[in-house]
């Protein structure tokens, strides 16, 4: 799963650099552009919930594992993601339905999309996110390229060593 509201989404190139280390695993991409609903209300809600939330909770379901990268707008999660995950929170309040979850979030920033990480490292387990790892890319533009992905070798090792322990993290759960 990323978070994109973007063509030129940068959680997106995030998703997609560390998905190649799943090649073995069928993938499925989810791109909140496919998500577009009514911004959520109670009012709206007494009149049904839309299509949209049902399908995003039926790929959650689908999925063994996620990978996931936020945006950060003003400090916190973006309007587009906080919309559906308020429509498929009413439907189903275990959002995340248990699945193991690398948490990820960058920005143009030195920060790297902390503010959105911190939040959500604590606030999705409460909706059945079982986040095994975190990681946040900070000064996107600096440390990533679009053909070879993390590009600052001190980052790249932090990657690479959270993914392998996410890998590992999981195969431990499929032999329990």
């Amino acid at each position: 799963m990323q978070e994109v509201t973007s063509s030129t989404s940068i959680n997106r190139e995030l998703v997609k650099f560390v998905l190649k280390n799943f090649q073995e695993h069928d993938i499925n991409l989810i791109d909140l552009n496919d998500f577009t609903m009514p911004v959520f209300s109670v009012d709206l809600e007494k009149k049904g919930f839309p299509d949209e939330a049902h399908d995003f909770l039926k790929q959650i379901e689908e999925c063994d594992v996620i990978i996931c990268s936020l945006a950060e707008h003003n400090r916190t999660y973006s309007a587009a993601f906080k919309n559906i995950f308020d429509w498929a929170s009413r439907i189903n309040v275990k959002v995340f339905q248990n699945k193991p979850m690398l948490l990820m979030s960058t920005s143009p920033g030195g920060y790297g999309g902390g503010n959105v990480m911190n939040t959500a490292k604590t606030f999705f387990p409460q909706f059945a996110a079982d986040v095994k790892e975190t990681f946040s890319l900070p000064k996107f533009y600096e440390n990533f390229d679009l053909e070879s992905g993390v590009i600052n070798p001190e980052i790249l090792n932090d990657l690479n060593n959270k993914i392998e322990s996410f890998k590992i993290q999981i195969a431990s759960l499929k032999s329990e």
